[in-house]
């Protein structure tokens, strides 16, 4: 098997743009990408394009003004999770041997779809009767109160630290510091979920990576992915315990066996923080701490800048923003810089291994249709 890399990464301002297109986003990640690696476009073999709320062939419309020369193109769509399921197809097609460079990238204009939460079929029982992201995330915060006593000022403080974090970030144009105080009195969204506490619902962006078996001839150090682990949900049949991300637990338990290490050994995460008491299910779920405990983790100031294992330094979905199908490539762009030491105000000092975990999809019967999690090291 051979040893993909990561040679480059590039990456678009996440914000709202409705002057511009997810094609040229993604066209301007690709472009940066390929001059971090000192890749030449016309040496890439495969395109991979995660997307999941544009049109049809969304990866050859992105293509088709760079000239890109005919090669394959993939389009992935898993909800959120279709960047970082993307990464995962063309890591397998690199290890043996039907390509040696590849770009993976990830695009959506949530812009052009106007505003409100993400658009979910209407053909799904649970959707048609208002089982929306942000009800879901209100009965799992709800729940996790009633049972671990968990305060609505414990909630807040995600965000305030999320918010802190993204305001270090460039390209997080949405992120703004907010106390406790505002975060709480921000319009209410579903119970005890307010605005500040809800990734942004309207966020245009693009990411992308160059993969490559050869030897890099980037500026900066390659990447290597320890574990790349894409897990569907479970359907379930009989009452379950909303606080518990089993599908996050999974997937994590098979990638930390896949790269030979615990969770004790990560430096950083970028996890899927599209509503607060997500980042505190996924600290259990990750093994950061045991069940019950995410609160005192939190309050312990591990997961912050400057803590024993900061939790997305990027701003994450809330401060950075989230067009789900760039989201998996843009968490593992911020990995890779943090790893190599380009990551600004935001660095994490000494890293050397990065986690990321994205969920993607909400359908009847299902915790969350997609998991995609990768570990990240020098």
């Amino acid at each position: 098997m051979k040893q993909p890399l990561i040679t480059g990464v590039g990456i678009t301002d996440f914000g709202r743009f409705p002057e511009l297109t997810e094609e040229s986003m993604a066209q301007a990640a690709i472009l940066d990408a390929l001059a971090d690696a000192g890749t030449q476009l016309g040496e890439v073999q495969a395109f991979y394009c995660g997307n999941a709320l544009g049109a049809m062939l969304p990866g050859q419309r992105a293509l088709r003004e760079l000239h890109a020369g005919g090669g394959a193109v993939y389009n992935v769509d898993n909800a959120c999770s279709s960047g970082a399921t993307a990464l995962n197809l063309a890591l397998q097609a690199l290890k043996v041997g039907q390509y040696d460079t590849v770009v993976v990238f990830g695009m959506d204009h949530l812009s052009s779809l106007g505003g409100g939460p993400l658009q979910l079929s209407q053909k799904d029982w649970n959707n048609r009767r208002g089982m929306i992201m942000p009800a879901l995330y209100a009965m799992r915060a709800k729940r996790y109160m009633h049972d671990h006593g968990l305060a609505l000022e414990t909630l807040a403080d995600i965000s305030v630290k999320n918010r802190k974090h993204g305001a270090l970030n460039p390209i997080a144009k949405f992120a703004k510091l907010a106390s406790r105080e505002e975060v709480l009195a921000s319009r209410p969204v579903a119970e005890p979920l307010t605005l500040l506490q809800c990734c942004p619902a309207v966020v245009d962006g693009a990411a992308a990576l160059v993969l490559s078996t050869k030897p890099s001839r980037g500026a900066a150090k390659p990447v290597r992915v320890l574990a790349s682990v894409v897990q569907s949900g479970l359907f379930e049949t009989a009452p379950v315990d909303m606080t518990e991300a089993e599908i996050t637990a999974r997937a994590a338990r098979l990638a930390y066996e896949q790269a030979g290490i615990g969770p004790e050994d990560l430096s950083l995460l970028e996890v899927h923080d599209a509503f607060t008491i997500s980042e505190l299910l996924y600290y259990e779920a990750l093994g950061l701490c045991k069940r019950g405990d995410a609160a005192s983790l939190l309050q312990s100031g591990a997961t912050a800048l400057g803590g024993r294992v900061p939790v997305n330094p990027s701003g994450g979905l809330i401060a950075k923003g989230h067009p789900p199908g760039a989201t998996g490539v843009a968490q593992v762009v911020e990995v890779c810089e943090q790893l190599q030491g380009r990551a600004g105000a935001r660095q994490v000092q000494g890293a050397r291994i990065g986690l990321t975990q994205v969920t993607g999809g909400g359908i009847w019967g299902v915790d969350h249709a997609a998991c995609s999690i990768n570990i990240l090291s020098l």
